[in-house]
């Protein structure tokens, strides 16, 4: 298998000045680039400079895929919008994620290595799911951060009597569930996190909420508020204020469970075994339905050649003539069939007579007697 890397990256805060394309031209020259991407895969060499590096100076979200089994996701989200002292509870190991800060940024990078799937080609719209976890890390969204200590738990990197920090998964967004999916975690691990029955909670303040906190800010903030909205040079204001106005409300779903890694693995066991035992009652009766539409399309057949009486010979030594192995397969299903119905019809000994005395007419043949030995018509079987 040749090698295969597959690298996107996207700007989402400002497009890419003239001169910024002209810089990530001059690292490859056979990169698809725009206003706001850059796209490359290769077959033989790799990427000419250091992902991050470029994540940091020209772009927002970045993904890479590899397909010896390595995904990365990585962003960069503004320094005063995330919360760092938030994240160290979940203790996340650097051979998964690394989180550093970048003059007024962080960088959050997650990596997961030895993902079996066939399907690595990157161009499959990965980084276009992925990148709604930008604006919900913007909005103060911690979920990103419970979703990778859970891959941690199914790592085994997590002792079973650890608790899941907070705030814990209770439902996925769609860029989390995206992301669930790219690093290939179990689902059964995901549903356990987030039962399929369980309340989907809103992360969002009402409308009350939001006018409520605004009418509460004192005059001189509002003032410069507008100001800085006014001047455009704050892309970042409207995720500012709406994780402020989720600090002021505590809208934290008070109701999400704090489960441990054990109950976790547990839960999960439990769902692989439900849906195996479900998979196996479907095949069993997938299989039932099968055999009773066989049983009733051979009874159909054999009532039609039943009714058809001694064409139906002819037709078996029509088949031997052909002389090939189609017709002696033919001719040995016939055979079959009419063994039978004469059992149903207590015939059984005329048939044996007459279908020895067509064997011995046909004995050199060697194919069409192994045929019949395969449906039990040969020498003594069939007596």
């Amino acid at each position: 298998m040749s090698e295969y890397q597959y690298y996107e990256f996207a700007a989402i805060d400002r497009p890419l000045t003239a001169g910024e394309r002209q810089e990530l031209r001059a690292i490859s020259s056979r990169a698809r680039i725009s206003a706001t991407s850059f796209v490359n895969s290769y077959d033989f060499g790799d990427l000419k400079a250091d992902p991050l590096k470029l994540l940091d100076r020209y772009f927002d979200v970045f993904v890479y895929i590899a397909n010896w089994g390595t995904r990365r996701f990585a962003l960069r989200v503004p320094k005063r919008l995330i919360d760092l002292q938030a994240i160290e509870p979940f203790q996340l190991d650097d051979d998964l994620a690394l989180v550093r800060t970048a003059g007024d940024n962080v960088i959050i990078s997650i990596t997961r290595d030895e993902i079996e799937d066939d399907e690595w080609d990157g161009e499959s719209g990965h980084l276009a799911a992925l990148a709604p976890l930008w604006d919900d890390l913007l909005a103060g969204d911690m979920r990103l951060f419970s979703l990778l200590w859970l891959v941690q738990v199914e790592n085994g990197w997590i002792r079973d009597e650890a608790v899941e920090p907070a705030p814990g998964l209770t439902d996925m967004p769609a860029g989390l569930a995206a992301l669930a999916d790219f690093l290939a975690i179990d689902p059964d691990l995901i549903e356990a996190a987030c039962p399929k029955s369980a309340a989907k909670s809103s992360k969002e303040p009402t409308p009350q909420e939001v006018e409520d906190f605004i009418r509460a800010l004192p005059e001189r903030e509002k003032v410069a508020l507008l100001v800085r909205l006014c001047s455009g040079g704050d892309p970042h204001l409207s995720a500012e204020l709406r994780q402020r106005c989720q600090k002021a409300h505590r809208y934290v779903d008070a109701a999400a469970p704090q489960r441990t890694a054990g109950e976790l693995r547990a839960a999960a066991r439990l769902i692989a075994e439900k849906r195996a035992r479900d998979a196996e009652e479907k095949a069993r009766a997938e299989r039932l339905a099968r055999e009773q539409r066989e049983a009733r399309e051979r009874e159909q057949r054999l009532s039609a050649l039943a009714k058809r009486g001694e064409a139906v010979w002819r037709d078996v030594e029509g088949f031997i003539a052909m002389r090939n192995t189609a017709g002696y397969q033919r001719a040995a299903t016939l055979l079959a069939d009419l063994g039978t119905i004469a059992g149903n019809r207590g015939e059984h000994e005329s048939f044996a007579r007459r279908l020895a005395e067509l064997r011995t007419r046909h004995e050199r043949k060697g194919q069409l007697i192994e045929r019949l030995r395969e449906f039990g018509l040969a020498g003594s079987q069939a007596a």
